[in-house]
């Protein structure tokens, strides 16, 4: 799971369970993707939120987008994964605790 946060701050979870388990106030959440690029949507209360697709189609292309904004906001002389194949471009990305 790649999330961001209402200030486009990205997060990369292992899995749905752990992100859900993780993510704390549904209102600052801003956008996210499974490892498939397909967007979701959060739903729920604080400390109680959950995940789920809000559509079928990847939007691959909003994905890259958002992690390379990400990487030109906050990790300054860092630079996101290369990789055209988006299993590697995902797996590239730092997981959130490790």
């Amino acid at each position: 799971m790649v999330l961001f946060d209402d200030d486009y701050h990205m997060y990369v979870l292992q899995d749905r369970a752990s992100a859900e388990a993780w993510w704390e106030m549904p209102e600052e959440y801003a956008c996210g993707f499974d490892a498939l690029a397909r967007p979701l949507r959060m739903t729920g209360e604080p400390h109680q939120v959950t995940l789920e697709l809000s559509g079928d189609e990847p939007a691959e292309a909003d994905l890259r987008r958002l992690v390379t904004d990400h990487y030109q906001r906050f990790l300054h002389g860092q630079a996101p994964p290369r990789a055209s194949d988006l299993s590697e471009f995902v797996a590239g990305l730092p997981v959130e605790g490790s």
